[in-house]
C-alpha cells in the first residue's frame, strides 16, 4: 500500500526554496524599516516604510489584520502612502476542507481606479489547484494546477479572457523535490521563457542554489544564469552572496539583534564597472533594513 502523498507547493512555490535563496536578503535598493505588533485580541498591526536609492519619495503602508481561527475567517486592511486602500477577506476550510476562497480589492479614490480579483485554492493529498477571476480585467480567467507524487511534480497555468473568449497565455513546470535539494524546470510566457533552478542544502549550516534564464524572444540572446550561497554564522545571523553572468556580485548579511529586532545589510557591486563614474547614477548600490516584531 503506498505511503500518503504531502500536499504539494502551489504553482507560484515551484522552485521557492531557489527563489528565495537568491531573492530574498538582499536589501540593497535602498533603506527600509517595518515594525509588526500584535494585541492582545489578536489583531496585528503592520507599518513600512521604504525608500528606494533611484527615488526621493518614501513609499509606505499601514495594515490591520484580523483573524478568527474558529470559523477560518481573517481580514486584512491596508492604506499606503499613494493613497491606495487594498481590503482581503479570507475564508479557509469552512466551505469545504482543503478550500479557501479569497476576494482581494483595492480602490485609489482619486482616479477611482479599482481591482477585485475573486480566487479559490484547493489542496489535497498530492494535488494543489487555484483559480482566479479578476472581475475588472477582462474579466479574466486562471488556473493552476499542480500533482505531486513521490516527489516529483508536474503543474501547469493557463488564462483564459471570457470578454474575447480566447486564451491569453499558458505556461508549465516539471520538478522533484527532496529532503535536501530540489530542481524545478519551467516553460513560461506561452512557453517562450524558459528556465532553470536547482536547491541544495549541503549541511545543515549550508545552502547554495541556481538559476538560469533563457528568452526565446531575447535579442541579445544566451542565457541568464545566477548563482548564490548561504551560510550560517551561529544562531542569530547569517550571510548571503550570489554573482549573475553581467558580473553583478551582490552580498547580504542579516542579524538578530534580539528576539524581535532583525537588521539585514546589501551590498552590489558590478564589477565591469569598478572604475566608472557614470553621471545617470552609481553602478553599485547599498541598502539597510530594519524589523520589529513584538
Amino acid at each position: 500500500m503506498s505511503l500518503p502523498q504531502p500536499v504539494p507547493p502551489s504553482w507560484k512555490d515551484l522552485g521557492k526554496s531557489s527563489n528565495d535563496l537568491l531573492g530574498k536578503d538582499f536589501p540593497f535598493q535602498g533603506f527600509s524599516l517595518e515594525a509588526k505588533t500584535k494585541t492582545p485580541s489578536g489583531v496585528t498591526f503592520k507599518v513600512g516604510g521604504n525608500r528606494p536609492a533611484s527615488a526621493d519619495q518614501i513609499q509606505g503602508d499601514i495594515e490591520a489584520k484580523w483573524s478568527e481561527l474558529k470559523h477560518g475567517l481573517t481580514v486584512t486592511n491596508t492604506w499606503t502612502t499613494a493613497n491606495v486602500l487594498r481590503s482581503q477577506v479570507e475564508l479557509e476550510n469552512t466551505i469545504a476542507k482543503g478550500l479557501k476562497v479569497d476576494l482581494a480589492t483595492s480602490l485609489l479614490p482619486e482616479k477611482g481606479t479599482k481591482t477585485a480579483l475573486l480566487s479559490a485554492t484547493y489542496k489535497q493529498s498530492g494535488f494543489h489547484s487555484r483559480a482566479f477571476l479578476d472581475l475588472f480585467k477582462g474579466p479574466t480567467f486562471t488556473a493552476d494546477t499542480v500533482i505531486g507524487r513521490d516527489g516529483f511534480l508536474l503543474g501547469g497555468e493557463a488564462s483564459y479572457n471570457v470578454t474575447e473568449g480566447n486564451v491569453t497565455k499558458y505556461a508549465a513546470a516539471v520538478g522533484f523535490n527532496a529532503q535536501d535539494y530540489a530542481v524545478t524546470l519551467h516553460g513560461l510566457n506561452n512557453l517562450k521563457t524558459f528556465s532553470a533552478s536547482y536547491y541544495h542544502r549541503v549541511s545543515s549550516d549550508v545552502e547554495a542554489g541556481a538559476k538560469a534564464i533563457y528568452d526565446t524572444k531575447s535579442t541579445y540572446g544566451g542565457v541568464a544564469l545566477e548563482v548564490g550561497a548561504k551560510a550560517y554564522l551561529d544562531n542569530a545571523a547569517f550571510v548571503k552572496a550570489k554573482i549573475n553572468n553581467s558580473g553583478v556580485i551582490a552580498l547580504g548579511y542579516t542579524q538578530s539583534l534580539r528576539p524581535g529586532v532583525k537588521a539585514a545589510f546589501g551590498l552590489a557591486l558590478d564589477t565591469q564597472k569598478l572604475n566608472d563614474v557614470s553621471s545617470t547614477g552609481a553602478s553599485h548600490k547599498v541598502g539597510l533594513s530594519l524589523t520589529f516584531d513584538s
